[in-house]
């Protein structure tokens, strides 16, 4: 477990902003799925999806994330895995390839969130803290998945059987090659594995 604990440039729970935030919301005095809970619903409801809001700024890392309280899925999923890390939770990221619409000529790109192990579940829960809109209904959830989008095989999008300590290369690439938002999502990688 030790590397889905770790700091990284990218995934930065020893960050002072993620440190105080955690401290000032009182998670460590909870249970680890009411702290795991809390986490969830902070980074889904308080931090921006930045297309949702027409942002053009490129948040790279967790920290970044949680200064600008704004991201792409990719940088809310590090967001969630930083604070989960900064609770002492095992935290990783996980892929889906998806249509930008409803058919596959609409062209694909990957959709990142977050894993946590949970010691009290004995496993790895996966949880998508996109942000909530209308068609979009993602939950802090033990009982089945509720991640943000359904995969439909028939349209050739793919549920990655992932579980990275680190953003996939692509993904990295990606974030750090462009400065504004509206260009990124012209060129969001499709990866066909992790490489």
């Amino acid at each position: 477990m030790k590397e889905y604990l770790a700091s990284s440039r990218w995934i930065d729970p020893d960050d002072a902003g993620v440190q105080s935030l955690v401290a000032e919301r009182g998670w460590r005095t909870l249970g680890e799925v009411d702290a795991a809970r809390a986490a969830f619903h902070f980074v889904r409801d308080e931090v921006h999806h930045s297309w949702d809001i027409k942002s053009h700024r490129v948040t790279r890392t967790a920290s970044e994330a949680l200064v600008h309280r704004e991201g792409l899925c990719f940088s809310k999923a590090m967001l969630l895995a930083a604070l989960f890390r900064a609770l002492g939770l095992p935290a990783g990221l996980a892929y889906q390839r998806l249509t930008f619409g409803d058919t596959p000529d609409t062209g694909f790109s990957l959709h990142g969130f977050t894993t946590v192990y949970l010691a009290s579940a004995a496993r790895w829960v996966r949880l998508d803290a996109r942000g909530n809109k209308a068609g979009v209904d993602a939950q802090f959830s033990l009982d089945g998945e509720r991640l943000a989008f359904p995969v439909r095989p028939q349209l050739g999008e793919r549920d990655f059987p992932w579980n990275l300590a680190e953003p996939h290369p692509a993904v990295a690439a990606a974030l750090d090659a462009h400065d504004d938002l509206h260009v990124l999502i012209e060129r969001l990688p499709d990866a066909p594995d992790a490489g």
